[in-house]
């Protein structure tokens, strides 16, 4: 799922090969909808799917998936899939491989508030629920001893944030390449933001 803020990125992309798109006004009112982030969240890291098959992972009605899905489609963040399907099933997938939101192009729009704070928290929620599937699934060991989850404070300007943020994302970076037998998909979730001090 954002350079910048948050990044997003299939599985599938390799970095030099990455395509992105960059969210305005428009594009994020579309976002601004929780089935909508996860629908396009699946196409990413799932590759092309059908309405019934977003509607049966998510546990909604084809009905509704499908006409989330035609919305997202009239804001160009996904495209039919003609080389799968047929003229009564309809095939989906991702436009782009990762989403970028840049808070600066917010500061001064007012109008777009409810949906930025809508689809980050749909962001957030996602973060949570990809790492508390992974808690409750059963792997091997050396996946268990290999996983980390950890947080560390620490004391930094707003600079020094951005570039632990420029730096933390050229790490990730440095492992993308295409996929090769033995693999599994990793998850690399990233959040830093400031904590408010709990007053004296």
């Amino acid at each position: 799922m954002q350079r910048n803020l948050c990044k997003e990125v299939s599985a599938n992309a390799i970095v030099d090969l990455v395509t992105e798109i960059r969210l305005d006004a428009k594009t994020l009112r579309a976002l601004a909808h929780p089935l909508r982030v996860r629908l396009l969240g699946l196409l990413r890291a799932e590759g092309p799917a059908t309405a019934t098959g977003l509607a049966q992972r998510l546990g909604e009605s084809s009905g509704t998936t499908s006409w989330h899905l035609r919305q997202l489609a009239d804001h160009s963040l996904i495209e039919q899939d003609t080389e799968r399907g047929n003229k009564r099933e309809r095939w989906w997938k991702a436009a782009y491989e990762s989403t970028e939101l840049r808070m600066e192009d917010f500061r001064d729009d007012e109008e777009s508030a409810g949906a930025l704070n809508a689809y980050l928290y749909e962001i957030a929620a996602g973060v949570y629920r990809r790492i508390t599937g992974f808690l409750a699934e059963d792997w091997p060991q050396p996946w268990r001893e290999s996983f980390v989850m950890s947080d560390q404070t620490l004391p930094l300007t707003p600079d020094e944030l951005k570039a632990l943020r420029t730096e933390l994302h050229e790490v990730v970076d440095k492992y993308r390449r295409p996929e090769r037998q033995g693999d599994e998909i990793v998850v690399a979730q990233i959040q830093a933001f400031p904590r408010k001090r709990q007053s004296e």
